[in-house]
C-alpha cells in the first residue's frame, strides 16, 4: 500500500474518531470522494480491505488505523 494512501486512511480515521468517538465505523469508501476519480487507488484500498485482511464492510476506525500503523 502506498504511503499516500496510508496517510489518507490515518487522517480520515483520526477525523472520524475525533468527531464520533472510538466506536465509529468506516468502510474503505470513506477514504475517497463520492465519485470514482482514481480507480487504481480505490482498487488498492479494496484489495487491502477485502482480500488481504478479509474485513467486513464496516469496521471500527480504531481497528483500521491500528492495522495501517502496524503494517
Amino acid at each position: 500500500m502506498t504511503i499516500a494512501l496510508k496517510d489518507k486512511i490515518i487522517e480520515v480515521c483520526n477525523k472520524k474518531i475525533a468527531q464520533k468517538g472510538d466506536t465509529v465505523g468506516v468502510s474503505f469508501y470513506a477514504f475517497f470522494k463520492n465519485k470514482n476519480d482514481n480507480p487504481k487507488l480505490l482498487m488498492e484500498a479494496a484489495t487491502w480491505w477485502i482480500q488481504t485482511h478479509q474485513l467486513d464492510h464496516f469496521e471500527k476506525a480504531v481497528k483500521i488505523k491500528s492495522l495501517i500503523e502496524n503494517s
